[in-house]
């Protein structure tokens, strides 16, 4: 699993090299083999093709396994609700006004609209190349769901349901999209109550709360090879290779959305500032180098900062606040991923999505990137959250997981870079780009993180 949430952002822990290593015999060679075969992702991956080789070799027998696959998806399961819920809470009650009016709403803007736009394409290139069609679960689907899908009514009734008359019903129910709201309602009720009164104590038990649960997913995410293992050995006892095919058509329809979407930011930025943004490969590097082998733009965060100021030349004052709001909201590779996911379990499911369906999946995948989920190791949830709000099948989510440490290297990579360059553009309305600095002509010195 890579060592960052569904959106990509916060890291499971710090990776291994900023924690201090002895120096002693067995660190080299078979030591570093040893450490290499205990990280997350690598032993997901090796459960992954263990699982595939199982289904091959067990054939329909392996369907004796499922349960415990099943067992560790109803594990993350039952912590959406309460997740989701003070993640939405939390983010929303604790919103300062720092750096508000045109700063905001131009950043906000920005990332609100690649966002958009990332979600979109990924709908159509989906669309297009169908990654999840070889996978069908026609057996598995409870017929009610298509029935639902088949009988979807209009858009006024998809924004009614926007809203439940009892929240403890659509919580128990699982209707997230009511959770949600209530949630945001919630939390910006809870932030004008402290900013009236100076009391954070309310506050500070949702994040109690919130790390609580963070904590009990990080252990059942313990047992995910266990149950990547099971559900992929059930798996391909029923589908065959038509597993490995799906996987890699999902992993080619992300990267090819990443490549258009880095190539529509470059040139929206070169459009804008009319800066030879070829120079950005160079400056933007180092930054990328860390983004792909940590996939954590937590754990890059302090390289964009420093690269944005002194290499692209972005005054202080707007790298500080775009690229710190960016942490949470401009994940666009993550966007694309959430929309990619949603179309790959319908196509897999055999489902027909209808336009409400759609739009409510575009919704959805946005908010994500809002931070609503901010899980170590959080794709499970997140393609869990994603299935149940649109009633797919979840039986293709373990090979979702088992390929997510190569989409996360995708995620990141965008997230990272596209944070710099909406900072860029919204730099350039107040002409706050340096070009001395961006074209190497100045050094920047170093100033208050304020001013």
């Amino acid at each position: 699993m890579s060592p960052e949430n569904d959106n990509g952002k916060i890291p499971l822990a710090p990776p291994e090299t900023s924690r201090p290593v002895p120096q002693r015999i067995g660190t080299t060679g078979p030591g570093r083999l040893r450490l290499a075969f205990r990280h997350p992702a690598v032993l997901i991956g090796l459960a992954a093709v263990l699982g595939v080789v199982a289904g091959l070799v067990l054939g329909d027998w392996a369907a004796n396994l499922k349960f415990i696959g099943d067992m560790f998806i109803r594990l993350i399961q039952m912590s959406i609700v309460p997740l989701v819920m003070v993640s939405v809470i939390v983010a929303t009650g604790s919103m300062t006004g720092t750096g508000t009016g045109r700063l905001a709403a131009r950043t906000f803007g920005w990332m609100l609209g690649f966002s958009a736009v990332a979600a979109v394409l990924a709908w159509a290139l989906a669309g297009v190349f169908r990654p999840g069609q070889g996978m069908v679960f026609d057996g598995e689907l409870d017929p009610s769901l298509r029935q639902e899908a088949d009988q979807a009514g209009g858009w006024q009734e998809t924004l009614l349901n926007f809203v439940s008359t009892n929240i403890v019903e659509a919580m128990a129910n699982a209707d997230m999209l009511p959770v949600i709201v209530f949630s945001l309602l919630f939390g910006i009720a809870l932030n004008s109550w402290m900013s009236a009164t100076g009391n954070r104590t309310l506050l500070g038990l949702f994040e109690g709360i919130q790390n609580v649960v963070l904590v009990m997913i990080r252990y059942v995410m313990y047992t995910a090879p266990v149950g990547v293992f099971c559900l992929l050995a059930s798996l391909t006892g029923e589908q065959g290779l038509s597993v490995v095919t799906s996987a890699l058509s999902y992993l080619g329809v992300t990267a090819l959305g990443v490549l258009i979407l880095l190539a529509l930011f470059l040139l929206v930025v070169w459009a804008r500032t009319r800066l030879n943004v070829l120079k950005l490969c160079g400056k933007l590097a180092e930054q990328t180098v860390i983004a792909v082998t940590t996939t954590s733009s937590a754990v890059t965060f302090p390289t964009v900062l420093r690269n944005t100021v002194e290499k692209v030349g972005v005054s202080r004052r707007v790298a500080n606040f775009t690229l710190s709001i960016g942490l949470t909201m401009g994940s666009y590779g993550a966007v694309l991923n959430y929309m990619i996911v949603v179309m790959f379990l319908a196509q897999a499911g055999n489902v027909q999505l209808s336009a409400g369906q759609i739009v409510l999946g575009v919704f959805l995948s946005i908010m994500l990137n809002m931070g609503t989920i901010t899980v170590p190791g959080g794709f499970p949830v997140v393609a869990m959250f994603l299935a149940a709000s649109l009633d797919l099948p979840v039986e293709a989510v373990g090979l979702l997981i088992a390929v997510d440490w190569f989409t996360g290297i995708l995620r990141t990579f965008l997230n990272v870079n596209g944070d710099t360059f909406v900072a860029m553009l919204v730099a350039r309305s107040d002409n706050e780009i340096d070009h001395d600095v961006f074209y190497g002509r100045r050094a920047v010195t170093e100033e208050p993180a304020d001013r």
